[in-house]
């Protein structure tokens, strides 16, 4: 029996011209979530990551807030989709990067368009695996946690992946799932419990280190 505890990054960098890097109050985000979980004396038995700048970065925030390090086994299959592939496949004019509101919220439209096209097999992102092969890449690191270990499991991921591995386990739709996508908020702690038949949601979309009155201003979704 073991408990997963599956984490989106901290805060990237959208609109930048490299998304993958946490901003500096990405690394807060992650520093404060293993502050919380020290003091709450939680230790991992296993870590595991995408190959992402994003995920090396939270995980070091993460570490450094637990004050104790961790090796990590890098698996490729939980690193996030290509967003602008995924829009491109349904929008042919040009793609500016949001810097407005009303920017952003055409850039959320387009991303949900893209996605369900692409998880209903109606489009293929250019450079990207089928929705099924990708799906594949999530799963495969959920069957071998639930296989080779036990205890305390630390995975640090990407929305899409943790959406989809949610999707899985729960059995939902395509629609539910790009909707849990993107609700889900930066450093938020998706919990399974574990054992070598199954997985088990427990908790989804939890940000118990930042809600506190002197952290709420660090809540963050992109």
């Amino acid at each position: 029996m073991g408990q997963l505890y599956l984490v989106r990054h901290g805060q990237a960098s959208l609109g930048a011209d490299d998304y993958d890097q946490l901003s500096p109050l990405g690394a807060l985000q992650a520093q404060r979530l293993g502050e919380h979980w020290r003091a709450q004396g939680l230790r991992f038995d296993a870590v595991f990551t995408g190959t992402l700048k994003r995920h090396a970065q939270t995980l070091q925030g993460i570490v450094q807030g637990l004050g104790e390090t961790h090796h990590e086994t890098l698996w490729p299959g939980l690193n996030e989709y290509d967003s602008e592939a995924v829009i491109r496949s349904v929008h042919s004019g040009p793609l500016l990067k949001p810097t407005t509101p009303e920017g952003y919220r055409n850039h959320f439209r387009l991303l949900r368009q893209g996605l369900k096209a692409w998880m209903t097999g109606q489009a293929q992102p250019k450079g990207m695996p089928c929705h099924e092969a990708f799906l594949q890449g999530i799963t495969s690191a959920l069957d071998h946690i639930r296989q080779q270990h036990e205890g305390n499991v630390l995975v640090i991921s990407s929305g899409g992946p943790i959406s989809m591995a949610v999707g899985h386990v729960l059995n939902l739709e395509v629609d539910s799932v790009i909707e849990l996508n993107l609700r889900l908020r930066n450093s938020a702690v998706c919990e399974f419990n574990f054992n070598p038949k199954r997985h088990s949601l427990l908790s989804f979309n939890t940000i118990p280190h930042l809600e506190t009155p002197s952290h709420k201003d660090w809540i963050t979704y992109a």
